[in-house]
C-alpha cells in the first residue's frame, strides 16, 4: 500500500520493487491484491502496454489511504517499542 502511495503500478512492478528490498514471490503479491480490491482499499483498470498485453494497474482508494497512513502511525509505534526493548536489553548486558 505505501509504493501505490506514489502513483499508480501494475503487479510485476510491485514484485520487482518490493523484492530489491526483501525476497517476495509473486505468488504471494496477487492474492494481496485481490484482498485490497475486495475490501476496496484499491481499484484497478487496464492499460494498454507496448511491450505486449494489457497491464493491470492499480491505484489507493481514499479508504486505501485512510488505512495505509492508520497501519504506518501503527508501524511507527510498534518499531519504536521495539527499539527501545532492545535497548534497554543493550544496556542491561553492558
Amino acid at each position: 500500500m505505501a509504493l501505490l502511495g506514489f502513483r499508480d503500478r501494475y503487479g510485476y512492478e510491485l514484485v520487482q520493487e518490493i523484492s530489491g528490498r526483501f525476497e517476495i514471490s509473486e505468488g504471494s503479491i496477487y492474492p494481496l491484491l485481490r484482498r485490497l480490491l475486495t475490501e476496496g482499499y484499491v481499484s484497478s483498470y487496464l492499460q494498454e502496454s507496448v511491450e505486449g498485453p494489457a497491464r493491470k494497474y492499480y491505484s489507493l482508494t481514499e479508504s486505501g489511504k485512510n488505512a495505509r497512513d492508520q497501519l504506518i502511525r501503527e508501524w511507527t509505534e510498534f518499531s519504536a517499542a521495539v527499539g527501545g526493548l532492545i535497548m534497554e536489553i543493550s544496556d542491561a548486558k553492558v
